[in-house]
């Protein structure tokens, strides 16, 4: 896949998420489905959107047992997704029985992506709360590290770590980078954030943008003017 922009659906409801991309008259942009939509929606969000035209990343960030998370992905497997994820501290083994799972069989399956760290976890906060030490990019690049030994395409880790995890893992594996701000917007509840054109320089495969697009007057315009900066 070429590098492209994902745009954070993060609405509440079908209603809403469809009334967005409506207004996306000449383009087909590359969606996330979150937390929020799935649950209010089920697979049938991800069934329409696909029936759209557009490529989906389902980011449900699984986090269990193995034997929990190999099932999971079995279903989720049936659902005609672009890109899937987990959470790389649920250890290597888990990441490995998520691709078994994952794995349809005649081989195929959707692209499978470790999260690292949170965007919105600090260095502090990650020392403090979690009680992992060393730096946060030691951190990304074991986990990195490990979701490579594992068989996964890449992860999902700070637009600001896609360069450590590009030389730690190889040119080859994915770096899909949350985090992302115009020069002149707001931060929100990101710490560790950049910009399209930043993110394109250090190394990132795929930006996810939510509310600099979703919130802005001109989503589209805003869509595009991401487009064009990191693509």
């Amino acid at each position: 896949m070429k590098r492209d922009v994902i745009i954070a659906c993060d609405f509440a409801s079908a209603e809403a998420t469809y009334a967005f991309l409506d207004r996306f008259t000449e383009e087909k942009p590359f969606v996330k489905i979150g937390m929020e939509l799935y649950y209010a929606e089920g697979p049938t969000i991800v069934r329409e959107i696909r029936r759209r035209g557009h490529s989906v990343f389902l980011d449900l960030k699984l986090h269990d047992i193995p034997n929990t998370v190999e099932k999971a992905m079995r279903v989720l497997s049936r659902l005609d997704v672009q890109m899937v994820n987990l959470h790389a501290a649920g250890t290597k083994a888990m990441m490995e029985s998520a691709l078994r799972g994952l794995t349809r069989e005649d081989g195929t399956r959707p692209i499978l992506l470790a999260v690292t760290q949170l965007t919105s976890t600090s260095e502090e906060r990650m020392h403090d709360e979690l009680l992992i030490s060393g730096s946060i990019a030691d951190c990304v690049c074991h986990y990195a590290a490990m979701a490579k030994e594992a068989g996964l395409d890449g992860v999902v880790c700070s637009p600001l770590e896609a360069g450590m995890v590009k030389e730690r893992c190889g040119q080859s594996f994915l770096t899909v980078t949350p985090g992302i701000r115009f020069a002149d917007g707001n931060n929100g509840d990101q710490v560790r954030i950049t910009t399209p054109a930043r993110a394109k320089a250090i190394g990132s495969d795929f930006i996810v943008v939510g509310r600099p697009i979703t919130a802005a007057a001109d989503p589209v315009a805003a869509y595009r003017t991401c487009v064009s900066d990191f693509c």
